[in-house]
């Protein structure tokens, strides 16, 4: 959504603010670390149902992630979309606006949550359809997907939530929620469990009751820190125009959030035609890339809160600040990774797996795998500038024409190079989704600040 100039040439009142590297630095290292609960609550899950010593258990357990996986991937808007508004309103001093953000992304969660705990039943049906797993599997997937799904609407209230202290650049409470969330959930995964011996239905359990605790934790935090003389009216939080703009937002968000599934699906599935041990050493390097992703998703969201703020206060200085700040630190931490991977990755595959197959075929590879970080940066980065400025639609539509990229150059490399391709492929989705945002980023930032100080190219 574009920011329109105010009429008959009134100039938008402009409140400064000083982007530092501590203050990026507050942000995106809380992040990280937030980030980081989630793939661990994943591995105690695993090591919980795995201990039980029935593979069918630990199949529905895996099968139920990637339902949840694909569902609430579906609202991660409601985190993104909900940061770039109270971003904004907080530039503007706005805390009426900052409010009535907060309730139109909780309400739209909550109603979202018990809207999928109706239709359970059939994301269960359609998830089994589609894994085809045994009857076994499917049992066990029945049975955590259905005590899960109570969490929905807990957990679609977190993404607001989480959307609402981040937006006001309140990442230590971000990544307290995020800790008190999964912390309660691997603590009572273990002892439900384990202990009571519970089994899957103690795993699913305890995710409902982290995030019930977390969403009466946060709800309570949030509200009891609002400015109440600034308390917005129903007829404010209602507004049709901004409750538009909101679901504009979540649209675009939606829509990029599945092409870039589609791209990670298609890698997979393209790198499973080449065999098991070629698909398997393809799984292993993904693990190079998706440890850059926590710290990188960390710096995106300190580009989010800062770019929306800047915009906000209608101040380009701040603006043009947090985005060389963010891909200074970006850059110099990809960098690391990839020199890093280029002299350890060998050792690193051979602890992922003991497979001397999966780790001859990886070798052959690594390169590419060790340069995702560094082509990713500019991605990661420019999506949490163009969400914190609320520039939806260029988002959803460079992601879509990098998407066709890939596809094309699967088709015209795969055949020619095979998995050497596929890497290439995927280091141009990534480098395409980056260059192109950034490309468009300075005519941008004049149609939303004016042209009289231009965007500086971060040197």
């Amino acid at each position: 959504m574009d920011r329109t100039p105010t009429n008959e040439g009134a100039v938008p009142e402009q409140r400064p603010f000083v982007v530092s590297n501590r203050l990026v630095l507050s942000i995106a290292v809380p992040m990280t670390f937030a980030y980081l609960t989630t793939p661990l609550l994943g591995l105690v899950d695993t090591a919980v149902v795995g201990r039980l010593g029935d593979p069918a258990l630990l199949g529905g357990l895996a099968v139920g992630a990637v339902i949840f996986d694909l569902v609430f991937t579906t609202f991660n808007f409601l985190r993104a979309a909900t940061t770039g508004l109270v971003a904004q309103a907080y530039g503007r001093n706005d805390p009426g606006e900052e409010q009535a953000v907060f309730w139109r992304s909780l309400t739209i969660g909550v109603v979202a949550g018990f809207a999928l705990l109706m239709i359970s039943p059939l994301l269960v049906w359609g998830g089994v359809v589609a894994m085809a797993p045994g009857e076994a599997v499917r049992r066990a997937t029945e049975t955590y997907v259905a005590i899960r799904m109570v969490s929905a609407p807990a957990s679609l209230a977190n993404y607001a939530i989480l959307g609402y202290v981040l937006g006001r650049g309140e990442a230590v409470a971000g990544l307290l929620l995020q800790t008190l969330i999964n912390g309660i959930n691997i603590v009572l995964s273990i002892w439900l469990g384990l202990g009571l011996g519970w089994g899957i239905t103690g795993v699913a359990w305890a995710t409902v009751i982290g995030e019930a605790i977390g969403a009466v934790v946060g709800f309570t935090y949030v509200y009891a820190r609002f400015d109440q003389t600034a308390r917005p009216t129903w007829r404010q939080i209602l507004d049709r125009a901004a409750i538009k703009r909101l679901m504009s937002l979540n649209r675009d968000i939606m829509i990029r959030s599945f092409a870039l599934l589609a791209a990670f699906a298609l890698f997979v599935r393209q790198g499973a035609q080449f065999g098991p041990v070629t698909l398997a050493a393809n799984a292993v390097l993904m693990n190079f890339f998706m440890v850059a992703g926590y710290y990188l998703d960390g710096f995106a969201t300190a580009a989010e809160q800062l770019a929306g703020r800047a915009v906000g206060a209608n101040y380009r200085p701040a603006f043009n600040r947090s985005v060389r700040l963010t891909l200074i630190w970006g850059f110099f931490l990809a960098a690391l990774t990839t020199l890093f991977f280029l002299v350890f990755g060998a050792a690193v595959v051979d602890f992922l797996t003991t497979s001397q197959a999966v780790r001859a075929e990886a070798r052959t590879f690594l390169h590419w795998a060790a340069l995702t970080a560094v082509a990713g940066v500019l991605a990661f980065q420019m999506d949490g500038v163009f969400i914190g400025a609320t520039w939806s639609s260029d988002m959803r539509n460079m992601m879509l024409l990098s998407l066709a990229l890939f596809i094309v150059l699967i088709l015209v490399l795969v055949p020619v190079i095979g998995n050497h391709g596929l890497w290439v492929a995927l280091l141009a989705f990534l480098g395409m989704r980056g260059i192109s945002l950034y490309a468009m980023l300075g005519s941008r930032a004049d149609r939303v600040f004016g042209s009289s100080t231009r965007f500086e190219n971060p040197q």
